[in-house]
């Protein structure tokens, strides 16, 4: 099982820091390398308010995924690097296709491209967008799989859609890794997960999920790919989780209680620990090594372990590398 670190790169995302500095953002990506952990990931915005959380309202924000993963890149051998997930109505699926399959020249093949809807209405009006309604979000959203996957082929690639269209387009150079990069979607209702049984290479949800929670979303999963004519096991399953690990049961508790400290206010306060561990990846090492365990008997071939109480956050050094050790790195 690839065990993955949702990199902080946000003005939000690393205490007592903000804006957040690029040599954060990369050191902690070499961090995690050095850690063992098999890959790291970027998500998508503009800019994001995370009062949806519980913290006071304003827009954070952030470094742009594909520049910064490709520099990233560059200061690293082995980490794949992968974006969960690219916002659909921001990029052109043709143009996204370009930028991606550069991204996995520059990088050596080490690009795993997470795809989605969009759903964060503020973004695309400072874009100059609308929120479109969920129905017509997926069906671009399938589109755009389909022509980043034709793209990767090199082309000329031909694509007539209602909502993206590529007319004998090529992409020169092509992505390096044979088979080409995969493609995976982000989310966690039927529509979507239909989707990803019909064109996609991968599934990624997050980021609460208890294990019998997931295994139902899996099994619908499992029925899109026989629907589609697929094999079920062709379709990666990944799932992102809030985790924390502690020596034993005090230790968690101290590293809890620094993390409510270290939280914007109103995230975290008055969460109980005992609250906070359902749906996440938390508890002593070895209950957190026994838990990947079973998230891997379920099926799941990657997990992106967000170190916070937000997504794409950070803690301390240390938690992040008894993580490490409680995923047997």
């Amino acid at each position: 099982m690839d065990i993955g670190l949702a990199l902080p790169h946000y003005d939000f995302s690393v205490p007592g820091e903000s804006p957040l500095r690029w040599e954060t953002l990369v050191g902690w990506a070499e961090r995690a390398e050095r850690l063992g952990f098999g890959s790291v990931w970027m998500s998508d915005h503009l800019f994001l308010d995370v009062s949806r959380y519980g913290a006071p309202a304003g827009d954070h924000g952030c470094f742009d995924p594909l520049p910064a993963l490709a520099a990233i890149a560059r200061r690293t051998s082995r980490v794949r690097l992968g974006t969960l997930t690219l916002c659909g109505p921001l990029r052109p699926a043709a143009i996204l296709a370009k930028a991606l399959a550069t991204l996995d020249v520059v990088s050596g093949g080490r690009l795993t491209a997470g795809l989605g809807a969009g759903w964060y209405e503020p973004e695309l009006a400072a874009a100059g967008l609308h929120l479109e309604p969920p129905a017509v979000r997926l069906a671009r959203l399938a589109e755009a799989v389909q022509v980043v996957r034709g793209m990767f082929g090199g082309g000329p690639f031909t694509f007539d859609g209602r909502y993206e269209r590529a007319d004998k387009a090529r992409c020169q150079p092509r992505p390096v890794q044979r088979p080409a990069p995969p493609v995976w979607v982000g989310g966690k209702g039927d529509r979507l997960i239909d989707l990803a049984g019909r064109h996609a290479d991968g599934w990624n949800t997050a980021w609460i999920w208890t294990p019998e929670a997931w295994a139902e979303r899996g099994a619908r999963l499992d029925r899109a790919c026989e629907a589609a004519g697929r094999d079920p096991a062709s379709v990666a399953r990944s799932v992102g989780l809030y985790a924390l690990a502690g020596e034993n049961e005090a230790d968690l508790a101290r590293r809890y209680r620094r993390l409510q400290e270290q939280s914007p206010p109103g995230v975290l306060d008055g969460v109980e620990l005992a609250e906070w561990r359902t749906g996440r990846l938390v508890g002593t090492v070895d209950e957190v090594t026994d838990q990947v365990r079973r998230w891997e008997a379920l099926g799941v071939s990657s997990l992106v372990l967000t170190v916070g109480a937000l997504p794409f956050a950070v803690t301390s050094a240390d938690d992040v590398e008894l993580l490490a050790d409680a995923c047997r790195l």
